[in-house]
């Protein structure tokens, strides 16, 4: 994927300013156009396979970070969870300490079957396949 400087410059400009007429005016002479000329000139750069290939390659780096990790989010959970221990407020942090708990898959949610004459408490996780509940569930039937 080869682009000219302009077109570079071009991506560059919008990822910047985050206006594709201002990247334009800032890329390509454009002191004499009308502005629309100038939208109609950006709009084809815009749907340019090559420069929307190149906006996303540039992009890539800031989504990449941008992107919640179980790890930030445990991090943040934390820090929360200190901040109202410290503040003595010992319900918030027990929540904050929960839903740490919760992220990292350390609890599970029991759910009663109410079915008439089921009499069958099942366990589902949130790591659980359908499959495996059916057959755990299928088991317990058994069981009883």
């Amino acid at each position: 994927m080869t682009l000219t400087a302009k077109q570079e410059a071009f991506c560059i400009a919008y990822l910047k300013c985050g206006n594709a007429s201002d990247a334009y005016r800032q890329s390509y002479e454009a002191s004499g156009m009308k502005a629309e000329t100038i939208h109609r000139k950006t709009k084809d750069l815009l749907d340019n396979g090559k420069i929307a290939a190149r906006l996303q390659e540039l992009r890539a780096p800031a989504v990449a970070e941008a992107q919640m990790t179980l790890e930030a989010h445990l991090d943040a959970l934390a820090v929360i969870r200190d901040a109202a221990a410290r503040d003595g407020q010992y319900g918030p942090a027990v929540a904050a300490e929960r839903s740490r708990g919760q992220a990292a898959g350390f609890y599970v949610n029991r759910v009663k079957d109410e079915t008439p004459g089921a009499g069958v408490s099942r366990t589902i996780t949130s790591d659980m396949s359908p499959e495996e509940a059916a057959r755990i569930y299928a088991e317990e039937l058994k069981r009883n």
